[in-house]
């Protein structure tokens, strides 16, 4: 029996936000976070922007706020940005389900919407994995994003060396056998800051993507690993003691044109830690002494808060 019914806690599934991003040729973004500052600074993101959002959770980061506080504090962070007379939609979805267990734990605490990643799974067997978690997450009215295609790179728990483009020919198989909700392909995203190799010039396979268009028309696709990594937030890193090495994103420009076709979800993990965590520690350089808490947390929510908006309206919105 559910703890907690995503209704209850001011939460939508996806169905209706793919619906009207695909009507009105935009993507809704899904913004990954790991405490309270990162939460708030994405509501009043979209809230500013005027956008719909997924808040995207991983299991390590729900692990580390824990699930009965997770559910109460999004509940209570949406109904704060109710106050201030925002209407936008909200869902919230776990990011890489691994197993049965863990993505019916969520549902029971309230999500409305999981993702069921068995895409490193030979093809039935992912179709097998992704539709029982479909049959599960319909008693609860939530929905569920699978995968196809395997996506390189290091994120939270997230690793893999090799990258695999999702097959056009599979996708309206998967999709009529497993009745997901969304699918997530793989056409030159990666998890992680370490996309791409120094000098290269990043770009999206959007031929694959017009051809996933042409078998399954307007149905919502997902994006992973979508974090453009502004170099500016990667100096602000270094400069401030931060060690990172040759961070390459994804252009803002390849994801909008992902956006205009039938991108409907766009991932975003790895700009929000960045721009925290320089901001963060900028500011602490700065400013040794401070022990406040509330100041210095203060800051980089702010500048996350900043960065969203502004990426919400160049690449989302375009």
């Amino acid at each position: 029996m559910a703890k907690y019914r995503f209704q209850d806690l001011g939460l939508e599934n996806t169905r209706e936000m793919f619906k009207r991003a695909n009507e009105n040729g935009h993507s809704v973004p899904a913004f990954n976070f790991a405490n309270l500052e990162q939460l708030k600074a994405i509501l009043e993101a979209c809230s500013t922007a005027d956008s719909d959002v997924i808040l995207q959770i991983s299991d390590s980061a729900r692990k580390y706020i824990g699930k009965e506080t997770l559910a109460l504090m999004v509940k209570g962070a949406i109904l704060d940005m109710r106050e201030s007379g925002s209407e936008i939609s909200i869902a919230l979805n776990l990011d890489h389900g691994k197993d049965f267990k863990e993505i019916k734990d969520c549902l029971d605490y309230g999500f409305s919407s999981v993702m069921i990643d068995a895409s490193h799974e030979e093809f039935s067997k992912n179709v097998e994995k992704t539709k029982e978690i479909v049959e599960l997450a319909k008693v609860y009215g939530a929905s569920v994003e699978g995968e196809l295609g395997v996506l390189s790179g290091v994120e939270d728990e997230i690793s893999s060396e090799d990258e695999k483009f999702t097959n056009p020919g599979e996708v309206v198989e998967f999709v009529e056998k497993t009745g997901v909700d969304s699918l997530a392909i793989a056409i030159g995203t990666a998890h992680g800051a370490h996309k791409f190799k120094p000098g290269t010039d990043p770009k999206l396979r959007l031929d694959i993507l017009e051809k996933i268009k042409e078998k399954l028309g307007n149905f919502p696709i997902v994006l992973h690993g979508s974090s453009s990594v502004p170099p500016e937030y990667i100096n602000k890193f270094r400069e401030f003691g931060g060690e990172i090495k040759d961070a390459i994103g994804i252009p803002d420009s390849e994801l909008q044109e992902a956006s205009k076709s039938i991108v409907t979800k766009i991932n975003v993990d790895t700009d929000g830690r960045l721009v925290f965590t320089s901001t963060l520690l900028e500011y602490m350089k700065n400013n040794p002494k401070e022990m406040d808490l509330k100041k210095y947390l203060a800051v980089p929510k702010k500048e996350m808060t900043n960065y969203y908006t502004n990426k919400i309206q160049n690449v989302f919105k375009k």
